[in-house]
């Protein structure tokens, strides 16, 4: 039987277990893949859920606004619900969220405004501020306010937790999933709770998030709260969605670590996620000690990856924070064996640099005289010359040649390297202890971070 439209796709998302990142661990480790939701992530739940509420009790009229702040899945959801059922919406939104979330809000309809991140929750910039605003300027508007709606944790209440208790057979151990929120742990963890007190609630939060030393003191403390670069968890106020009893620890993980392992799960699992999916899976490597042979952990691998190519799968982006295991420009062409750099002369003509680019396989040569560095050519720029002017092969490599490749130090790190590689600079060289040159290109460093 068909769906009579998309929000009847959402929920009902399979569980896959890990096998290879989790291999040490004891026990079984489980995702709840929640990406397979039409919005491509676990907020299509919530979002439906408060939509429906707030017809039921008056609210959201036809023809309505949905106003909400939203760090990109919420919207979607919201967008969805909005589009079946014919409403409009304005998502408010901050300058550190991905590209990639803004631009597909536009594309199912979406107004998207973007504030400051580095304010705080009260300033009239921030996003909390402006989208309660809008929802009292905007006539026939509803702001649904995902932090204190408590539809939201009624969602997976009345979906999360069921389907993982019965995808799992009622044999779940732990539940581990990163708190922004609180609707998604909260909501589970109350209906799983309710089937088995002794089941272990796990938070994965983010250091500059107040939300663990909330939950071990009790106080809000402003003094944990500091800028960082994860998405879609962490907060810097707790949420009325929060029912703190029904968590049992707080574990927090740095930014490049959640990084590292959402690119870990892509390649080792198959599975493209997003941060948060990375964050929980590795809060869970850090509390492995407490896990034995009878553990059946489930953790919530919240939306997809396609989410964040420009960021977590972006390797420059990866480089420029310092989050990729650090190498230098040694290393790379430590397994080159003595080679020799293949460069020209200023004197050689065109026809021979290209002979040698085809012999040897190669995009960029430098071009030497007296044994120093004058200029460079490259394959992208000698076919943009020869393909406005056929005869060049014959001119000479110094009518042609591009601004000399960067220099840097023999021992310079990759990420310094990956900054000076750009469209228009493709290579890097450095002069090792002998005084020989060697050439880094882009796709040097792309192979060695990939080792």
């Amino acid at each position: 039987m068909w769906k009579k439209n998309v929000l009847e796709t959402i929920g009902n998302t399979p569980m896959i277990q890990l096998n290879k990142i989790t291999k040490d661990l004891p026990g079984t480790v489980l995702a709840k893949v929640d990406y397979f939701n039409p919005g491509n992530s676990i907020k299509d739940r919530m979002a439906l859920k408060m939509v429906e509420v707030a017809e039921q009790d008056g609210r959201l009229k036809p023809g309505g606004t949905i106003i909400e702040g939203t760090s990109g899945n919420t919207g979607m959801g919201l967008a969805l619900a909005a589009c079946v059922k014919g409403y409009k919406c304005i998502f408010v939104t901050t300058d550190k969220q991905s590209k990639e979330k803004a631009d597909i809000l536009k594309a199912v309809g979406a107004e998207v405004i973007v504030c400051p991140t580095n304010v705080m929750p009260d300033d009239p910039r921030s996003y909390y501020s402006v989208a309660k605003r809008l929802g009292k300027e905007i006539p026939n508007s509803v702001y649904m306010n995902q932090y204190d709606n408590l539809a939201n944790r009624q969602a997976h209440y009345e979906s999360t937790g069921p389907e993982i208790w019965e995808q799992t057979e009622g044999k779940i151990t732990h539940f581990v999933c990163t708190a922004g929120t609180g609707g998604t742990i909260t909501g589970t963890a109350m209906y799983l709770k309710e089937k088995n007190p002794n089941i272990k609630v796990w938070a994965i939060d983010v250091y500059g998030s107040l939300l663990t030393n909330y939950y071990k003191t009790g106080k809000v403390d402003m003094s944990f709260v500091h800028p960082y670069i994860s998405e879609g968890f962490g907060e810097d106020f707790v949420p009325e969605n929060y029912d703190m009893s029904v968590i049992d620890h707080f574990e927090q993980v740095t930014d490049k670590d959640g990084a590292v392992m959402a690119r870990r799960i892509a390649k080792e699992e198959g599975l493209f996620c997003g941060y948060s999916a990375g964050s929980c899976l590795q809060g869970l490597m850090q509390l492995k000690d407490q896990l034995d042979e009878n553990s059946l952990v489930v953790c919530v691998f919240h939306d997809h990856g396609s989410r964040y190519v420009g960021k977590i799968y972006n390797d420059q982006w990866m480089m420029e924070r310092g989050f990729l295991d650090v190498k230098s420009f040694k290393d790379i062409v430590s397994g080159r064996a003595g080679k020799k750099l293949i460069h020209v002369s200023p004197e050689q003509t065109v026809s021979e640099a290209v002979e040698l680019m085809k012999k040897y396989d190669i995009e960029h040569i430098p071009v030497m005289r007296d044994g120093e560095q004058v200029g460079s050519i490259s394959e992208v720029g000698l076919f943009l010359k020869v393909f406005h002017n056929s005869d060049i092969k014959n001119a000479s490599v110094e009518s042609v040649m591009e601004a000399p490749f960067p220099v840097v130090d023999f021992g310079a790190p990759v990420e310094k390297i990956g900054t000076l590689i750009t469209k228009e600079n493709g290579a890097v060289l450095a002069k090792d202890e002998k005084g020989d040159y060697h050439i880094v290109t882009k796709y040097d460093v792309i192979q060695s971070l990939a080792k």
